[in-house]
């Protein structure tokens, strides 16, 4: 930010001034014309304009407009007279970054170039930020050699050039859902925009309301400003909304309007607001479930499914376990300057039979404690302090499952003897069509792992699927033809 371009029709001011700032080391560049001075903005790489409103042929407001459409990052700084306040107002609404009312001491004007500079560096860091966010989710190898896994991986590459307004992710809680969805937004048009994340489980309705679409001063007894919510914080950019299926019924409402025709209002106000978000949801219930017990708006489900993708449990990804270990060991290496080589045989055993309830969120923080806690070169069986209990290991949540799967097919069983009798083979063949149904429901439409869960091998799973005619559930990402199946 070296380069001042001063416009003004006082010579005594402009020289005062060029003197001054080029004493501070600053290259000056002055003009009493409007027209000579935009001649030497488009010559020069001019970073800070200062540009009086009144001129000899045309106005500062004119110029202004002209600087800001040619390079809309410059800065402008206006000077007025004290009756042109209402004029300098509106070169703020053109983009200006301040003005000052004649006279004004220099030290005013240096106090506004410091804070131009101060803003300008600002915005380079979040820029820097931004860029190294990106560049990590547009780069990083996905940590994952599960068939299912890699597919999502490529369904997110197939979005990154096509605009997208909906996106549903569900999964256990700690699947990584949230890594998923800025995936999505870094990989995709909407980049450099922002992306803007809340947990909808994690507040008070009236509070989420509030949050999400803002409020007008004095909507409550609390709002003494007006305030913008996170949709509209979110324009151009993505809305990840977390254990979407927290949230109330009448928010529902409202966010659907928001998906449908790109309009709200915020709490309290009465105009509509047009916004245009991609919304990202999230969410570890069965939605469907949710719906018939009338608990989730079946119209936002289907507006939200246009692109579903379903993560599997890190217990269904064995191959993956040993893969992002390793992965947090280095991460962790590195930030508390250790040198844990890898895992013993033994903690990799231990680690493939354990069933993660926690998922890959349990992972990261039982690999972070045993490198923050041991000295040890190697990462042992004891270290990773797994405790045995219900479900902990992957035979144990098979059985949780089964039993689960037990109770809501007997919970759902509804057939009746009637005078003629039954036919014994159709009912068999639907128990066996509606078990599978159900089973395949259960697991996300993982196939493979409805497979262990109905104790069949691959063939004879695959048989069954052909012969009783049963699809794959639609509601997932994954083409789970071709899956393979342990």
């Amino acid at each position: 930010m070296k380069n001042i371009l001063i416009v003004d029709d006082e010579k005594l001011l402009r020289w005062s001034l060029s003197t001054e700032l080029k004493e501070l080391g600053f290259n000056v560049y002055s003009h009493e014309f409007a027209e000579e001075g935009y001649k030497i903005f488009k010559e020069k790489a001019v970073d800070i304009c200062v540009l009086d409103i009144r001129l000899p042929d045309y106005s500062g407001i004119e110029l202004l407009r002209k600087i800001k459409q040619a390079q809309p990052d410059t800065y402008v700084i206006m000077i007025t007279a004290f009756a042109e306040v209402e004029t300098a107002v509106e070169a703020l609404k053109l983009g200006a970054f301040d003005y000052l009312i004649k006279p004004f001491s220099l030290e005013k004007l240096k106090h506004l170039i410091n804070k131009i500079i101060e803003t300008n560096d600002l915005k380079k860091e979040i820029t820097f930020l931004k860029q190294k966010e990106q560049k990590h989710f547009q780069q990083e190898r996905m940590l994952s050699e599960n068939p299912e896994m890699k597919k999502i991986f490529d369904l997110i590459n197939k979005l990154a050039d096509i605009p997208i307004s909906t996106v549903i992710i569900t999964g256990e809680t700690g699947t990584g859902k949230s890594l998923i969805a800025r995936s999505i937004h870094y990989k995709g048009l909407r980049q450099s925009k922002p992306f803007v994340e809340i947990n909808c489980s994690a507040i008070s309705e009236s509070l989420l309301e509030s949050e999400l679409f803002g409020h007008e001063k004095g909507a409550f007894t609390n709002a003494i400003v007006q305030k913008k919510g996170l949709v509209e914080i979110a324009d151009g950019g993505t809305l990840f909304l977390d254990e979407i299926g927290e949230m109330s019924l009448p928010l529902q409402s409202k966010l659907l309007k928001v998906i449908e025709d790109k309009v709200f209002k915020r709490v309290g106000g009465v105009k509509d607001i047009s916004v245009d978000a991609q919304i990202i949801a999230a969410t570890n219930k069965d939605l469907q479930k949710e719906i018939k017990e009338n608990k989730f708006r079946e119209d936002l489900y289907f507006r939200l499914n246009v692109i579903p993708i379903h993560i599997p449990p890190l217990r269904d990804r064995i191959d993956d376990i040993i893969i992002l270990a390793d992965h947090f060991i280095s991460h962790y290496n590195s930030i508390f300057k250790k040198k844990v080589v890898k895992l013993s045989d033994e903690a990799c055993e231990l680690m493939k039979n354990y069933a993660w309830p926690g998922n890959v969120r349990e992972l990261k923080n039982v690999i972070e404690r045993a490198i923050l806690l041991e000295s040890s070169e190697y990462i042992l069986a004891d270290h990773l302090h797994l405790k045995p209990g219900p479900n902990a290991t992957r035979a144990e949540a098979l059985a949780r499952d089964r039993k689960s799967l037990n109770a809501s097919f007997l919970s759902e069983m509804d057939y009746s003897i009637d005078k003629k009798g039954i036919d014994i083979d159709s009912l068999l063949t639907a128990v066996e069509k509606k078990i599978i149904q159900k089973a395949l429901e259960m697991s996300g439409g993982n196939q493979s792992h409805t497979a262990r869960l109905l104790g069949l091998n691959r063939d004879t799973f695959r048989y069954k699927m052909k012969k009783l005619e049963i699809i794959a559930l639609p509601q997932h990402a994954d083409d789970q033809a071709g899956e393979e199946i342990d």
